[in-house]
């Protein structure tokens, strides 16, 4: 036989574009338009339905750059219509490849009742099945005029990210406004050659069922008459029947699709615009799920549904019902899908407590499931803090993304830092927006690392971030893949059920230990420095605030905050979102964002200062009480208490040094800085060790090209290491003196457009040396980061993350190593030899690199570590980070692990001097500094109980006896949402105090009732 093949696909391809499935939609009469342009922001849907509209015609541009056009349209149904299916096709000038990043609209009854979102891919509304004719439409849409920031010529710098520099010129020509007849027969004609079109494409050349469906579709074109495709559509349909009706063969990977929409809760639109995405998807869901009984969707994001509760009631209305029935599923339990690398120990923690509690409290839903498919990276403390939340799953898809080293399994058990092993999918099919297209579900079974062992997998289907979820033919074709030769089986499914059928077929799944780290995206560590700082002090802000005030509320009876500290919490944890916190959102975002955290801060502020005074004492005395919010006693305050201040013993000299520069000595550090205003020498007394590698400089600013690939704001890539400026000019160096107990040098340098000042102060007492850096910033496409070469042989290094610390090599012998060339810290690094070691400590960054090279003069080794400090990437944001900055660092040489998490704490919580004269004892004390106390706060059910949350820190085994500062008559152990353990007995206390014995970076939630005096 000859081979046609090409030429009836060809076939194929043509009719089904140009006649098939325009004959979808048959007769049509248009509709009367009428728009109202909103002034300014959204309006409440009340007022945009009875705002004065005008009258407009298709073809007029409209929307200037997030606008909102409140139009109107009506008609009549045509009495010939009659018994007919007839939809109104409303194209708002809609390009469909690209769903969810462009206008969009909300359909609403004149009465405000919602109809459907509309999107590229979803620009119909069903009037009615059948008609009688003549019925009467009146429909409102709520038209978001966002503009196209991320177009076809991707990562081009543009003013369209912010509405104060969008402009306002109209973005959009409406396109379409017609009632029309909805050709049932040929819309599952189109479906019907689109699934086996797009199976022929993906099975052998020489499979005998391919050139069985590749018959069967020339036999079905064949019935096709292309000027009465209406009339024929059923003949030809009949002619697929057989083919479609080969069920799929029994060892055929099996996919579970479950309807999603993954919406961003702020990218490449404002955190406002997300509300109304939310809006537009779910009404689209609800819609669906009426109409498809089997049809399952899936939604994560507390905060998602807790805005539409907010300011979509109506909306909300609809999808608590659908929850109740079970199909509209809440997943993950998270308040958002937040970066999981940056947050700190505490905030990753209040992610699940609030996103599980809200879920419980609105719909009695409990997730089992972490549901993250696009955060960039999972550090290695996440398993044990999703089982303290009372999960056991996790689910993510971003990995794949991975530039270098291809992930070596999709269903695994991830170990974390304290030996906590959580079971984890990554979808093989390789995308969290599948729309059921045969390539997609090709890949899946092909790309599936785990067959022989496993064969489920799960497909997250529907367009996100606005495109509208899951749509009608998606779960058209996902009907005919139930069973289909040639092809994986389809079945929809919650996530729930994936999961506990995947687990049930691979009990002893391989194990993956430590870090998830995404090869991609490496800049957001560092990208949009206010945003990060902002997070790092709400942070710890909320730490005192929820300290200060419990122990002011034991000891003083005084009103805890506890709906002000939830509502600041929500706050905090919104804008960890994963390209919000990244700084990977327009500027806009950011922009809300600086103020956003100014606003936090202000409040938390407040309430930590009026705890302080009423602990203190401040109307009694003229005395000043040091209060210290730090995990460790310091300058003889203890752990979360207060006392009077001691002056600090010791004194720090200056002098001059022989070759130019100065010399600064507290008897534990002496620290040389030479002319160029570098630091050439730290040298630890005590130990007669030198820090600093011989010949180098250590404070040394750097900067480099920084132009990658793509994803500007995103993406740092390798290359940008070939080019590097040492900023050695320096055009002042002076001595600053403030007394005996501290000295500091200050040295300005100007670079390019920019101007650096930075205070290097050795205080009397202390085995640190502080790093004070402001940066006035005005470069474009450049990364500047500071370098401490230590004279230290280390085959690995210690970065702190939550709860704990893990170690990275800091030699490249393999690709994964290598690929590793930006990584992320929290408070610390740490390196160590035998008997010494060394910790660089920050108070808001998170990007750092570390290498090693050996020197030819002494075959010593040096490890450089450097700390980045700034990025100047243009798109999404064209001006990422102009302006001033400020950072702090310290250099802590001689520092075990124990002191890089103790001086870790203390850069970041400095003490608070408060006028009074009442020491405050702690309201909890431990003997053991290994036991790090991360929260002590009153429980969020109003009891009275205290709440301690700790850890290990470590990573050894730790006894610890904890003693309150209150009358304690019960301790039990609890998970993350206050909730006594299943398995917890009460634990033996005695004299107000208990003994607590943990495992290596183990966690540990208590939860203490108060007795009485």
């Amino acid at each position: 036989m000859h081979d046609d093949r090409s030429l009836v696909e060809s076939r194929l391809k043509r009719v089904l574009d140009e006649r098939i499935r325009p004959a979808v939609h048959g007769a049509s009469v248009p509709l009367t338009v009428e728009v109202w342009h909103a002034p300014g922001e959204p309006v409440p849907v009340a007022e945009g339905l009875a705002a004065p509209h005008t009258p407009v015609a298709v073809g007029t541009m409209w929307g200037a750059p997030w606008g909102t056009s409140w139009f109107r349209v009506t008609g009549v149904v045509p009495e010939a219509w009659a018994g007919r299916t007839v939809e109104a096709v409303l194209d708002l000038g809609f390009d469909e490849n690209m769903p969810g990043f462009q206008c969009e609209g909300l359909v609403y009854r004149p009465d405000g009742s919602p109809v459907k979102g509309l999107n590229p891919r979803n620009q119909w509304v069903r009037v009615g099945s059948p008609v009688a004719g003549g019925e009467r439409v009146d429909l409102h849409i709520e038209a978001a005029s966002n503009p196209v920031v991320l177009d076809y010529h991707p990562f081009v710098p543009t003013e369209l990210g912010d509405r104060e520099t969008a402009g306002s010129e109209p973005q959009y020509k409406l396109t379409r406004m017609d009632l029309v007849v909805f050709e049932q027969t040929v819309w599952d004609l189109v479906i019907d050659l689109e699934v086996l079109g797009e199976l022929m494409h993906e099975l052998p050349e020489d499979s005998a069922r391919r050139y069985e469906i590749l018959r069967a579709i020339d036999r079905a074109l064949d019935a096709v008459d292309l000027q009465d495709v209406a009339g024929t559509a059923d003949a030809a349909r009949k002619r697929l029947a057989d083919v479609l009706a080969v069920p799929a063969q029994p060892s055929a990977h099996r996919l579970s699709a479950v309807g999603h929409a993954h919406i961003d809760s702020a990218w490449l639109w404002p955190l406002r615009e997300t509300v109304r995405k939310v809006a537009r998807t779910t009404a689209n869901m609800t819609a669906l799920l009426e109409d498809e009984p089997e049809f399952v969707y899936t939604m994560s994001q507390a905060q998602q549904f807790a805005w539409i509760k907010e300011h979509r009631p109506e909306v909300y209305a609809k999808v608590k019902a659908a929850v109740a029935e079970g199909r509209f599923v809440p997943a993950g339990g998270m308040w958002v899908e937040s970066d999981t690398n940056m947050p700190g120990s505490e905030a990753m923690a209040r992610q699940f407590v609030h996103g599980k509690r809200f879920f419980l409290e609105e719909f009695g839903v409990e997730n089992d499931e972490a549901w993250l498919p696009d955060t960039f990276g999972f550090a290695a403390g996440l398993p044990q803090i999703i089982k303290a939340a009372g999960s056991k799953w996790l689910l993510t898809q971003k990995i794949s993304w991975s530039q270098i080293n291809k992930f070596p399994h999709h269903t695994f058990s991830w170990e974390g830092i304290d030996g906590t092993r959580i079971f984890t999918h990554f979808p093989p099919v390789d995308t969290y927006n599948c729309s059921m297209q045969g390539r997609e579900i090709a890949h899946a079974a092909r790309n599936f690392k785990d067959k022989g062992r496993a064969t489920h997998s799960l497909a997250p289907t529907g367009w996100g971030d606005g495109g509208g979820g899951t749509t009608r033919e998606m779960i058209a074709k996902a009907a005919r893949l139930r069973s289909l030769e040639g092809s994986a089986t389809v079945e929809w499914e919650t996530p729930a059920e994936f999961f506990a059928k995947a687990e049930a077929e691979y009990p002893q799944p391989p194990v993956w230990v430590g870090e998830l780290y995404l090869e991609l995206h490496r800049a957001t560590l560092t990208s949009q420095a206010k945003t990060k700082q902002g997070n790092r002090a709400s942070e710890h802000l909320l730490y005192q605030a929820e300290l200060w005030a419990a122990t002011a509320a034991v000891r003083t009876g005084a009103g805890y905050p506890y709906a002000q500290l939830d509502r600041l919490w929500k706050t905090v944890l919104l804008h960890q979102f994963h390209d919000i916190l990244p700084g990977s959102s327009i500027a806009w975002v950011h922009r809300e964002a600086e103020a956003t955290y100014a606003a936090v801060a202000a409040e938390l502020n407040a309430i930590i200062d009026g705890a302080q005074r009423a602990l203190a004492g401040a109307a009694e005395s003229s005395g000043t009480v040091v209060f210290n919010a730090a995990p460790h006693a310091r300058g003889g305050v203890p752990a979360g208490g207060g006392s009077a201040a001691v002056p600090a013993e010791g004194r720090t000299t200056v002098s001059s040094r022989a070759d130019g520069g100065h010399v600064l000595d507290n008897g534990l550090l002496r620290v040389e800085v030479d002319g160029r205003g570098l630091v050439v020498s730290v040298v630890d007394l005590a130990a007669g060790r030198e820090t600093v590698a011989p010949g180098q400089a250590a404070n040394l600013l750097q900067i480099h090209p920084d132009f990658p690939n793509m994803w500007d704001a995103w993406d740092v890539d390798a290359f940008y290491r070939n080019v590097v400026t040492d900023l050695t000019d320096a055009d002042e160096i002076t001595v600053d003196g403030h007394g005996p107990a501290t000295a500091s040098v200050r040295v300005v340098r100007s670079f390019g457009a920019s101007r650096v000042t930075q205070v290097l102060t050795l205080a009397a007492g202390a085995k640190r040396l502080d790093i004070d850096t402001e940066v006035d910033w005005h470069e474009t496409e450049k990364f500047l980061k500071a370098a401490f070469p230590l004279d230290i042989h280390a085959g690995r290094y210690a970065a702190e993350t939550q709860f704990g610390h893990l170690h990275r090599p800091t030699h490249t012998n393999t690709s994964w190593e290598a690929a590793k060339f930006e990584a992320c810290n929290h408070r610390f690094v740490h390196l160590d030899e035998p008997g010494w070691g060394v910790a660089l400590v920050t108070a808001s960054t998170y990007g750092h690199d570390v290498t090693r090279t050996v020197r030819p003069e002494d075959h010593g080794t040096t490890t450089t570590v450097r700390v980045s400090l700034l990025r100047a990437p243009r798109f999404p944001d064209p001006r990422t980070d102009q302006g001033l900055h400020r950072f702090r660092h310290a250099l802590v040489p001689g520092a075990t692990i124990g002191d890089a998490v103790r001086e870790g704490y203390a850069v970041n919580l400095p003490e608070r001097r408060v006028p009074g004269g009442t020491a405050v004892t702690p309201l909890v004390a431990v003997d053991n500094d290994a036991f790090v106390v991360t929260a002590v706060k009153l429980a969020d059910d109003a009891s009275g109980d205290v709440v301690v949350r700790g850890y290990e820190s470590h990573g050894g085994r730790a006894t610890t006896r904890l003693t309150t500062g209150f009358p304690l008559a019960a301790a039990v152990s609890c998970d993350l949402l206050e909730r006594p353990l299943a398995d917890a007995a009460p634990i033996p206390v005695a004299a107000d105090a208990l003994t607590l014995t943990l495992r290596p970076f183990e966690l540990l939630t208590l939860r203490l009732t108060r007795g009485t005096d």
